[in-house]
């Protein structure tokens, strides 16, 4: 049993996030797909994926624990959503924390070697992990992830939905009700030991997932306790089905550049993965200021939301949004 134990200080400061970023759902990914546990709604993703694995993903697959405890890379390469921001993180992670996040996991013998050349931060290792998690991604996140982040944006939107309703008390009592019970102050899940956690005053950040391997997971970085545990949630409602782009007609991609202005409709494609400020610019090849009054027209029509994490504005489509996008189905800009 998981008991999280909150002040008045911890539930002013609880949140929910948009996404536990693409990294965390490339490895959760490649637990489920060791565990060979039965989920319903991935048993056509887990038969479409298994057995895909090659040469090019081995350095990461290698890296997943036969046992206990996985890597962690969500401390690694952060939860943005952007592959390209995770990957540059990873690259540019401190030899420290990669000592520390693979020190003591149960590989098998035969990767202990290429474990301890990525632990002691060789810049090629590291370049052959990144590309590793690039090809993870394209076989078992990137074709399923236009209904996976369909349903995180429909969950957390239900989520600011009850806070204005009836603010952070409603949104415990419903969060994944009834697996999750909020009995004021304690917030209950099971688990698969006993936990009681003490926020602290730091509150919890209620985090969705695609690919989780347990119905609820309690997180924190035991290397910087200032920073809240967060609690993931499932955000799938139906099975996981991998899809092709849809092919617009020209007409159709006319109509909505026409609505929108092409830059800004090809904004809110960039925003369908989650962007920062910086990042829109880069893609659309326009002045952070440009990118800043795009974003902020899209925001005042409710097509994406703006949130700040840390010093960076992070960018995410909404469900009208999305079905604006789907409607037309954009091109990349």
């Amino acid at each position: 049993m998981l008991r999280i134990h909150f002040t008045a200080e911890d539930l002013a400061r609880t949140r929910v996030a948009a996404t536990i970023g693409v990294a965390a759902e490339v490895y959760y990914s490649l637990e489920l797909l060791r565990e060979n546990r039965e989920l319903p709604h991935l048993r056509t993703w887990r038969s479409a994926v298994a057995g895909r694995m090659g040469a090019d993903t081995r350095p990461l697959t290698c890296l997943v624990p036969v046992r206990g405890p996985g890597l962690d890379l969500l401390a690694l390469m952060g939860d943005v959503p952007s592959l390209d921001h995770a990957v540059d993180n990873l690259l540019h992670a401190p030899v420290s924390r990669l000592r520390r996040e693979l020190e003591g996991l149960d590989f098998h013998p035969q990767h202990l070697p290429w474990a301890r050349q990525v632990s002691e931060g060789d810049r090629e290792a590291r370049q052959q992990l990144a590309e590793a998690v690039r090809a993870c991604h394209r076989l078992t996140v990137e074709p399923y992830w236009p209904q996976g982040r369909s349903e995180l944006v429909a969950l957390t939107t239900r989520c600011a939905n009850l806070m204005l309703e009836g603010g952070i008390d409603l949104l415990l009592r419903s969060i994944c009700a009834p697996l999750v019970r909020w009995r004021p102050p304690v917030l209950e899940a099971p688990y698969p030991r006993r936990v009681e956690a003490r926020l602290q005053g730091r509150g919890l950040i209620i985090t969705p997932t695609v690919f989780s391997k347990h119905p609820v997971s309690f997180l924190w970085d035991p290397l910087d306790p200032s920073q809240p545990p967060r609690l993931t949630v499932p955000a799938l409602r139906r099975s996981l089905t991998g899809s092709e782009p849809a092919e617009a007609d020209g007409s159709a991609v006319r109509d909505l550049e026409s609505l929108l202005g092409r830059t800004r409709a090809a904004a809110l494609r960039v925003t369908a993965e989650g962007c920062t400020t910086s990042e829109l610019a880069r893609r659309l090849n326009v002045t952070a200021a440009a990118a800043s009054q795009h974003a902020r027209v899209l925001r005042n029509t409710d097509l994406i939301t703006t949130s700040r994490r840390g010093g960076s504005v992070l960018h995410f489509i909404t469900p009208l949004g999305l079905a604006l996008l789907r409607a037309g189905a954009l091109r990349e800009p």
